[in-house]
């Protein structure tokens, strides 16, 4: 026959240690989701960034852009036509001295 008194101690004893286990589960689990959360973040940002590409201006695309800078033609068909941004094209005109756009 067991004793009650050595059960009871036994199971007080086992009782603490799986608390002691579940604890640490818990704290692990958290750690986890953690560290799931922030790689999932991490991976958002390195997909949303786009590759900046840069294209230098030829002597072609000067002389395009003078050409359509006399003939007043507007910066967004412009910017189509030489595939670079209006912004791009803006302040290469700028750098050159000379307007674009029909509303000058």
């Amino acid at each position: 026959m067991i004793d009650l008194a050595v059960f009871l101690g036994n199971a007080k004893e086992l009782e603490n240690r799986l608390c002691s286990y579940l604890l640490l589960d818990d704290k692990c689990d958290r750690a986890i989701n953690l560290l799931r959360i922030r790689l999932e973040t991490d991976v958002a940002k390195t997909a949303a960034k786009k590759k900046i590409t840069r294209k230098e201006y030829t002597a072609a695309d000067i002389k395009l852009l003078k050409t359509h800078s006399k003939a007043r033609t507007p910066v967004v068909k412009l910017a189509k036509l030489m595939k670079r941004s209006e912004g791009s094209l803006r302040q290469k005109a700028l750098k050159l001295g000379i307007g674009l756009g029909h509303q000058r």
